[in-house]
């Protein structure tokens, strides 16, 4: 490969590259750093940048004193985004509209409270519905925390959904998501417009900014709703 004008994007490529073709198999140790860059013609903080990028994905192995080796058991880091509604529903070709149900101040309940890591702190409660077409498309139960978000108590919620606001302004580190099919509450079924205990996928979410929870939400989607996704 050429030795000029390297960048950490073709460092890593070569690396990869020789890793797939069996150069360097799996539990293989790597030439250290200075060496890699004396080869490939570049600083060693190029080198540094690639390896710790393919660190990153799962591919090498990297510990301090012991060096970098390519990973036994390779895994790959899938990353979500978190959807805005109003975008998912207008790239459908639909109409997008929502209504806030309802807004409050108070303390959330024991489970709601423990996932925003509060004590006796109210909570922002959130309702929300979001149409698609004309239709219910997702019923939203949504709690924030002030003391993550602060600047979240001014923010109009019935000209911008919570969804989209927090996308927007509030920074998030790390989140973890589950879907499940469950039977629908009278709040949540009287927003979609079907009889209580009619099946519909839940979408729960948490996300947080650093250690400090920012967000615990619910998002039940009207049945008939299915999921795609790509990684």
């Amino acid at each position: 490969m050429p030795r000029e004008n390297q960048t950490w994007q073709s460092v890593r490529d070569e690396v990869r590259k020789r890793i797939q073709t069996g150069l360097w198999p799996m539990g293989a140790l790597l030439p250290k750093e200075e060496d890699l860059a004396i080869e490939m013609g570049c600083a060693r903080v190029t080198v540094n940048r690639a390896l710790r990028d393919l660190a990153e994905q799962g591919i090498l192995d990297r510990k301090r004193k012991s060096g970098t080796r390519v990973a036994e058991f390779p895994s790959r880091n899938v990353k979500f985004s978190i959807p805005v509604l109003r975008k998912e529903i207008e790239a459908l070709g639909r109409a997008y509209s929502h209504t806030l149900l309802l807004r409050d101040v108070c303390p959330p309940p024991p489970p709601i409270r423990a996932a925003l890591q509060l004590d006796d702190t109210a909570a922002l409660h959130i309702q929300s519905l979001h149409m698609s077409g004309g239709h219910p498309f997702v019923f939203e139960d949504r709690w924030i925390n002030p003391t993550t978000v602060p600047h979240v108590m001014d923010a109009d919620f019935s000209s911008i959904s919570a969804n989209e606001w927090l996308v927007s302004h509030a920074p998030l580190t790390r989140g973890e998501m589950s879907f499940s099919a469950v039977s629908l509450d009278h709040v949540a079924a009287e927003a979609l417009g079907v009889q209580v205990g009619t099946s519909a996928l839940i979408n729960e979410r948490r996300t947080w900014d650093g250690d400090r929870a920012v967000t615990c939400v619910s998002l039940s989607y009207a049945p008939g709703h299915s999921v795609r996704t790509s990684f």
